[in-house]
């Protein structure tokens, strides 16, 4: 029985990169010895345990033979006489099929190393085209490492063609995508996700609604890039700029321009009234992929008002409370701040203005914080009623807005 360190623990560390969690392999051993040991089985489609007292992951070399379609169509065989090599073979990229045994001597059999040192994403073998959530997690690692200049390599694009082509991604289950697409927008350049996707034609599959914005004008005195999917992908880095590891932001800042693929032909390349049209994709996008309820509410309202906040001060002071309380801005305080940013990511998400001020976002904060020190204590008198009530802290709210535009920021 032999333990090897594997996956992104190696690769980490030979990018220069801060070490994550740390996985293993156990190569010539059976799951009674290991249980023997006192590791916890934990694996459910093939055998995995936690170490004793580390709590880390230990798997079992295994090899994984295809038996039907999507990536849970797979016979595991987790044999002691499974080598290592083996074992390295089933993985997507080179740069996840390295291993490092207890001395620190590396084990890599496919090239993974010389792969980090050109940049460059490889799959492993002709099995990578039996799982189809590898295209998916390609363009992830492409989010993730494109800021230090990884490509893909030529033959493994082919394959993720050929893939998409074959209609093999249609097995892929909401829940993956989601999690894959969440993670590239935590990643430093999430454009980088919907580039790859959208090269191999993936992107059409998994998220047709933001697919369709490529090739929509806009006008070009607000957006030099003209193109509406490339200004979404420089307002998801944006996003990821202005909020790292925050795909909340990031996902919000993805789905806000939705409603510009709906503009009839004969209005482009202006798209009068998109925030309002989009609000319906999105929410048939978050259902599709099951997205959690705080991430949809706040992409809804990201959508609907980003107009709003980008005119803030044209807008009257009762108007400024409307879009308060469409916002739920007095029971959610901490939504403000995130519609802020989503809303700076897409100002500052076109050409030329990536290093603009945007005094809306704080002006935003500030004039929610002056209507949040409004309660109804201070406006209830004896014999109101409810809607009486309402209607007066309505009008404290509008006042204290006024008084603090008048003020200044």
């Amino acid at each position: 029985m032999k333990t090897y360190l594997v996956g992104g623990a190696v690769r980490d560390r030979l990018l220069g990169l801060a070490p994550g969690d740390r996985d293993w392999v156990v190569v010539g051993a059976t799951q009674a010895r290991m249980e023997a040991d006192g590791f916890k089985a934990v694996g459910r489609d093939f055998p995995v345990f936690l170490h004793p007292e580390t709590g880390e992951e230990y798997a079992l070399a295994r090899t994984e033979r295809k038996s039907g379609r999507g990536y849970r169509g797979f016979v595991v065989d987790a044999d002691p006489s499974v080598t290592l090599e083996e074992d390295l073979q089933r993985r997507d990229f080179t740069l996840n099929a390295i291993a490092q045994d207890e001395d620190g001597t590396l084990v890599d059999p496919y090239g993974g190393a010389r792969d980090i040192e050109a940049r460059v994403l490889r799959h492993v073998g002709e099995a990578f085209i039996e799982d189809p959530l590898r295209v998916l997690r390609a363009a992830r690692f492409m989010a993730r490492f494109a800021s230090l200049g990884f490509t893909i390599a030529p033959e493994t694009m082919a394959l993720m063609r050929d893939m998409v082509a074959s209609g093999e991604l249609d097995a892929l289950v909401p829940e993956r995508v989601w999690q894959e697409l969440r993670r590239a927008l935590a990643s430093t350049t999430p454009s980088a996700f919907l580039s790859t996707l959208r090269a191999c034609g993936a992107l059409a599959v998994v998220l047709p609604e933001v697919d369709a914005l490529y090739g929509v004008p806009q006008r070009a005195e607000y957006h030099p890039e003209v193109d509406t999917g490339i200004h979404q992908e420089m307002v998801s880095d944006m996003a990821a700029r202005l909020a790292p590891g925050d795909a909340r932001i990031g996902f919000a800042a993805l789905v806000h321009d939705l409603g510009k693929a709906l503009t009839p032909a004969d209005v482009l390349p202006k798209h009068i009234g998109h925030e309002h049209a989009g609000v319906k994709p999105v929410i048939a996008l978050c259902e599709r992929l099951k997205v959690p309820v705080d991430h949809r509410e706040l992409a809804v309202m990201a959508c609907r008002e980003h107009l709003n906040v980008h005119r803030l001060a044209e807008l009257r002071d009762a108007t400024v409370v409307d879009l308060l309380t469409r916002c739920d801005a007095f029971r959610r305080p901490e939504r403000i701040p995130w519609l802020a940013t989503v809303c700076e990511a897409d100002k500052r998400g076109r050409g030329g203005n990536e290093e603009a001020d945007y005094p809306q976002g704080r002006e935003l904060v500030r004039l929610h914080e002056a209507a949040c020190s409004v309660g109804a204590r201070d406006v209830v008198r004896d014999g109101m009623t409810g809607p009486e009530i309402g209607a007066a802290v309505q009008a404290a709210r509008v006042s204290a807005v006024h008084r603090a535009r008048q003020t200044g920021g």
